[in-house]
Parts: C-alpha cells; sequence; structure tokens
C-alpha cells in the first residue's frame, strides 16, 4: 500500500520554528526515522520510505500554508494514492500543546491549509493528525502566536511529542485510522 503523508508549513528559515510549522518538523522527523531525505520537485519537498510493507511519500509543499491543496491534489494524482491513504498533518490551537488528535475527516475549523486541501480534494474527508499548539495568546493576537516560535519549556518537550505523531502515522499506515484513533487520541 502506498500513502502520502503531507506536513503543513509554510516555507523559510523565517518560519522554520514556528508553530505553524509543527507539520514540517514531524514530517521532517518521519523521514529521519526511515533514513529518508527530501529532495525538492514539483510543488515540494518529497522523501520516500518503506515501513514494513507501506511505501511512504513524504510532501511537504513549497506553496504556502494557504494552498497546500495544489500540492497535495497533484501528489495523490500522481501517486494514485486513494483519498483514505492520505494524512495530513496540521497544528492545531484549539488543542493542548503537544497533544496529537487523528481524525478521518472534518471540518477545516479555520485553518487555511485545510481549507484549500479540501476545496482542491473536493472534499472535507480526508484522514488528518492535528498537533495541539496551544492558545495561550490575547485575544486578537492569534496570527503573532501562530507565527510565533514555541516557549522554551514547550521546546524541551518537542522531540517527545513528535515521536508520538510520528509513530501515529506509522500506525496509520500499517494498522489504519480506527487503531491508530484509538492508541494515540488520548496520549
Amino acid at each position: 500500500m502506498k500513502y502520502l503523508i503531507v506536513g503543513l508549513g509554510n516555507i523559510g528559515s523565517e518560519y522554520a520554528m514556528t508553530r505553524h510549522n509543527a507539520g514540517f518538523r514531524i514530517a521532517d522527523a518521519l523521514a529521519s526515522a526511515g533514513d529518508a531525505s527530501f529532495s525538492t520537485e514539483r510543488y515540494g519537498d518529497i522523501a520516500r520510505m518503506r515501513v514494513k510493507n507501506a511505501q511512504l511519500v513524504i510532501l511537504k509543499p513549497s506553496t504556502y500554508m494557504n494552498l497546500s491543496g495544489n500540492a497535495v491534489r497533484y501528489w495523490k494524482e500522481k501517486e494514485g494514492i486513494d483519498i483514505d491513504n492520505i494524512i495530513v498533518i496540521v497544528d492545531d490551537c484549539a488543542l493542548p500543546f503537544g497533544a496529537v488528535r487523528i481524525k478521518p475527516s472534518g471540518s477545516d475549523a479555520g485553518h487555511n491549509g485545510l481549507k484549500n486541501i479540501a476545496q482542491m480534494l473536493g472534499t472535507q474527508a480526508y484522514p488528518r493528525l492535528r498537533f495541539g499548539i496551544g492558545n495561550d495568546f490575547p485575544r486578537g493576537m492569534q496570527i503573532e502566536y501562530v507565527l510565533g516560535a514555541f516557549s522554551e519549556s514547550e521546546e524541551k518537550m518537542m522531540n517527545e511529542r513528535i515521536d508520538i505523531a510520528v509513530d501515529a502515522i506509522k500506525t496509520f499506515c500499517l494498522a489504519g485510522i480506527q487503531r491508530t484513533m484509538n492508541t494515540y487520541n488520548n496520549k
């Protein structure tokens, strides 16, 4: 089976360590765990690896967050990957820091990357892994918070939380979404 693993984020060094780039960081960790490296291809950086009998195509779109759907649709079609075998990794300020939630579908919840993916795929029924970034920001300061860096204490816990997300993605590819939700949605 072939899977498309999409880490959402914004390109550029100024965004590298921001909360909004949690998806890129998880994609990087997944590729690193499989000794895979990224190469720049159409619409993004691509890494390929195997987890047992699963072939993973890991995508970090180069289209900026708000146009991620172009890259997802292109690689889905190019690789012939079924929509149920796609998982989009996205930051979520509605979840506490480090929480991992896997869902088979859902709304975009105001996330412009998810909104564009749904628009380009013609459905919101695609799996996603939401990574909690917390919501400790004053009213009207969400953009600054999301585009800001994790706190020092959060950064100290990031590797552990990213490892859990990586394990969840591997489980998704090997055991399916139901088992992955049952195992990881309360970690």
